[in-house]
């Protein structure tokens, strides 16, 4: 018999489907084997007919061309405000809507907790489970959407998040009512590294601390006599792979030289070591996707229960980002106030990510996680 979520959760429930648009790019249509002439349209790269189901197929992996051509089958493929045919031309520059039908989505936590609120920046204690932004298979419940609707008639505005957290993480997210705020904090929250080694953030103000509880696989034997308290620094680039099910997806860059690949760091203190598991603190000066999970993995100690992401920092080819049952927090925040002053933060720990008094393994841990919350369930 399914678990029925707690009485705060949104249940599962059928949306209102969702209006994916894109504009197609001359680059994309160029990798396809079935072009025409790229001067058949005024100059402009054009796929033939046999060529609209292979662009699906090969921009939107997600989706075989099989159920690509359903999809035309069904009406629910646009081009340039017309439907789209199976044997219709794509040129680049057009306007590709996807009209995807109502779907049920995953039940949800749908309250949180605000630790900060001054009518412009916010920041709330997301719980486990819930997903900031639309993505995926999730629309409408979301953090995004449940914000809009909460604060829609505010006159101060809706309280939108600056960065996110992975579905499963838990713990401070930062939000902001204005676009100015929204696009200084979200600058400093990505990199604020070259302001953390001068000691100063915008106009002389302390830059921006983030610190994350996790619980990771044992160390490698390289790193054995790492000692509780004692710290390392990981400076892994991350970068996109190929990724079957995705196109691509973020993980360790394959070389350093990749120019594509995105500068990373994260500090790793470990607080406790436990039979199978690690207990370690993960302080990071660069908001890179999935950073911890990827930074982790490629020390060679993912974390626990993370069914994505591999030794070495490699993702799974058949696992998808949003699938949970890893232990992650976002801890504490230190944010300096476009005012003047340093905002300083706590979330409470999941007891999972608490200092154990006993000898605990990672199946004590796991079981104890999945007791207390069923966001621990994997989605």
């Amino acid at each position: 018999m399914e678990e029925a979520p707690p009485p705060d959760w949104l249940p599962e429930s059928l949306n209102q489907g969702h209006v994916y648009r894109e504009r197609i790019r001359a680059a994309d249509l160029r990798q396809l084997d079935t072009l025409s002439s790229p001067d058949s349209v005024a100059g402009v790269p054009t796929a033939n007919p046999a060529g609209v189901l292979s662009y699906l197929a090969s921009r939107f992996t997600h989706s075989g061309a099989a159920l690509w051509r359903q999809r035309l089958a069904a009406g629910e493929l646009w081009r340039n405000g017309h439907q789209l045919r199976a044997d219709g031309p794509l040129a680049a520059g057009d306007r590709l809507d996807w009209h995807r039908p109502p779907w049920k989505e995953q039940a949800v936590p749908g309250s949180w907790n605000v630790l900060f609120d001054d009518g412009d920046l916010c920041v709330i204690d997301k719980p486990s489970g819930l997903p900031v932004l639309p993505a995926g298979g999730f629309s409408e419940h979301t953090l995004l959407r449940l914000l809009e609707r909460r604060h829609g008639g505010d006159p101060a505005g809706v309280p939108r998040p600056v960065h996110r957290l992975g579905r499963s993480t838990s713990g401070l997210l930062v939000c902001a009512r204005r676009p100015a705020s929204r696009a200084w904090l979200s600058a400093l929250l990505r990199d604020s590294s070259s302001s953390q080694r001068s000691g100063t953030g915008q106009h002389g103000q302390r830059s921006c601390s983030k610190i994350y509880r996790a619980l990771t696989t044992p160390l490698p034997p390289d790193l054995a006599g790492l000692a509780p308290g004692e710290s390392l620094t990981i400076t892994t680039p991350i970068g996109r792979r190929p990724h079957p099910l995705l196109g691509t997806i973020w993980c360790a860059a394959e070389t350093a030289e990749d120019p594509a690949a995105l500068a990373a760091e994260s500090r790793l203190t470990l607080l406790q070591r436990r039979c199978g598991a690690c207990l370690v603190a993960v302080a990071i000066t660069t908001g890179r996707p999935h950073q911890i999970r990827i930074h982790t993995a490629a020390l060679g100690a993912p974390l626990l229960g993370d069914p994505l992401y591999q030794p070495g920092g490699t993702a799974h080819p058949a696992v998808l980002p949003g699938a949970g049952g890893y232990h992650l927090h976002a801890h504490r925040l230190s944010l300096p106030l476009p005012g003047g002053g340093c905002l300083e933060l706590e979330s409470p720990l999941p007891a999972v990510l608490a200092y154990a008094t006993e000898p605990m393994t990672a199946g004590d841990s796991l079981r104890k996680a999945e007791s207390q919350s069923f966001a621990s369930v994997p989605g």
